[in-house]
């Protein structure tokens, strides 16, 4: 071992005693979740805000600006939009106005589909006017800044013309997805879109001409300032099985299996020397092509707004080559993250060094059991109370600010399942993900913990980057 790799493994293991030292762990109950298994409860270390050690000095009304970003900070170019700037080594959002910012957000802001959730608007608000103003006026209360994939725009939208704190909203496109209804053979999987052989239509010769002419709709929207920006796709299936997945589609006439087979061809490989090295190399290979497409599309009609890529799910979000592609094209790298309590630091420094891009967690949540809820479907982990879930978001939020190239998060979403609703998603029929439940009502000890955590975020960051 040389002198320099000796030196730089003691000052991490020196960090990671530091850091191990700044707060005291709480224990949450939790159970996670993995797919076709019943898992056992487990206890895990839990940071939250007030178990940090000198954090409470730092504590103090934050000048925030319309965006509910730090005005107390020094400006920075303002162009009008949205935009990623790495500033002394943290990433971060520079709003229209030039001001930094994090992402706090909620998606799927949209009114219920059941019957009791019908009757309970009805009752409630009345008119879809009252429903979005009086819930976006709490979400700003709760320090939130806006709202993610599947919410309602076009409510937003007409919020925001008379707010003097508008939510910034990131509309989901759907270009590979509308793509394949149109051509045929998708179909529906538990929380994303199934392909033949899990692959995805990229080499089809008709998909570039069908995201230009689809790509047309996004030009009504190039000079909203409150748009943060576009998500292209939902958790696509990238990933090393691609390659075998196109080679072993069953007509040879396929375009996707003729560009595997001769992608094969052009670097002199049979099939019986693919490796996992050749496998990922043909992720990337796939990747590049996708986002290249579907950015030249996105920017042409709209270059204003950030192209937030396509949701990295799953083993995507690991493989180098996908990140590298993702940051050719992409303004923030979206990932939607499970199965970890904490955010996992080496995936997050890996995620910048290969994609020398931002990322942003666009779905996390933890489900309670003291909802009245089954909590049989989701990827998220199920806690015991609300108390928990709102500890769960403050430890996982602590992690993701830690690691200077997080720009923000989307919790995923704003109202719980109803198992009565007819038509939905496999993933979502019996569980507590929502911050509000079937009848509109808030998850108070959730959402003051939320709040603490957001109202705080960028003394957090002060106090982290100290």
């Amino acid at each position: 071992m040389n002198l320099l790799k000796l030196i730089f493994i003691l000052l991490l293991a020196l960090t990671n005693a530091i850091q191990a030292q700044n707060y005291t762990p709480i224990k949450v109950e939790a159970k996670p979740w993995a797919k076709g298994k019943d898992l056992q409860w487990q206890s895990y270390d839990t940071r939250i805000i007030d178990s940090l050690h000198g954090f409470s000095k730092y504590m103090k009304a934050t000048k925030y600006n319309k965006y509910g970003s730090d005005a107390s900070l020094p400006k920075e170019k303002a162009s009008g939009f949205f935009r990623a700037q790495k500033i002394k080594g943290r990433w971060w959002i520079i709003d229209p106005d030039g001001y930094r910012n994090i992402q706090r957000a909620i998606t799927s802001l949209v009114q219920g589909k059941s019957e009791r959730n019908r009757e309970a608007f009805q009752r409630l608000f009345a008119t879809n006017s009252n429903w979005i103003k009086t819930t976006a006026d709490s979400l700003i209360n709760y320090s939130f800044v806006g709202v993610g994939a599947w919410s309602d725009d076009a409510s937003v939208i007409a919020y925001n013309k008379t707010s003097n704190h508008p939510l910034c909203y990131a509309p989901i496109l759907n270009f590979m997805s509308s793509y394949g209804k149109k051509r045929g053979g998708i179909y529906q999987l538990p929380g994303n879109t199934g392909y033949p052989n899990q692959s995805i239509f990229v080499f089809d010769p008709e998909f570039e001409s069908f995201c230009d002419e689809y790509a047309k709709q996004v030009a009504v929207n190039k000079n909203d300032k409150n748009l943060f920006g576009y998500f292209s796709d939902n958790e696509m299936p990238l990933g090393i099985a691609n390659l075998e997945g196109y080679l072993t589609l069953k007509d040879e006439h396929d375009p996707g299996r003729m560009a595997a087979e001769s992608w094969l061809k052009q670097k002199g490989i049979t099939r019986s020397e693919i490796t996992k090295e050749i496998k990922e190399e043909f992720a990337g290979y796939v990747a590049d092509r996708y986002y290249n497409i579907v950015s030249n599309a996105l920017k042409k009609y709209d270059p204003n707004h950030l192209y937030l890529g396509s949701r990295l799910h799953g083993g995507a979000k690991y493989v180098p080559s996908i990140l590298r592609a993702a940051g050719k094209y992409c303004d923030i790298i979206s990932i939607n993250y499970y199965g970890n309590w904490t955010p996992e630091p080496d995936a997050m420094r890996m995620w910048e060094n290969e994609s020398h891009r931002p990322f942003i967690i666009t779905e996390f949540y933890t489900k309670a059991m003291d909802a009245g809820l089954a909590n049989t479907t989701g990827a998220g982990f199920t806690v015991r109370t609300q108390q928990d879930r709102g500890y769960a978001y403050q430890n996982f939020c602590l992690g993701l600010l830690e690691s200077k190239n997080c720009v923000g998060w989307q919790y995923f979403k704003y109202q719980d399942n109803d198992p009565t609703t007819v038509g939905v998603d496999p993933s979502n029929i019996d569980s507590n993900k929502g911050i509000v439940n079937n009848d509109y009502q808030y998850y108070q000890p959730l959402m003051n913990l939320m709040r603490q955590l957001n109202k705080n975020v960028y003394e957090l960051i002060k106090f982290m980057d100290k």
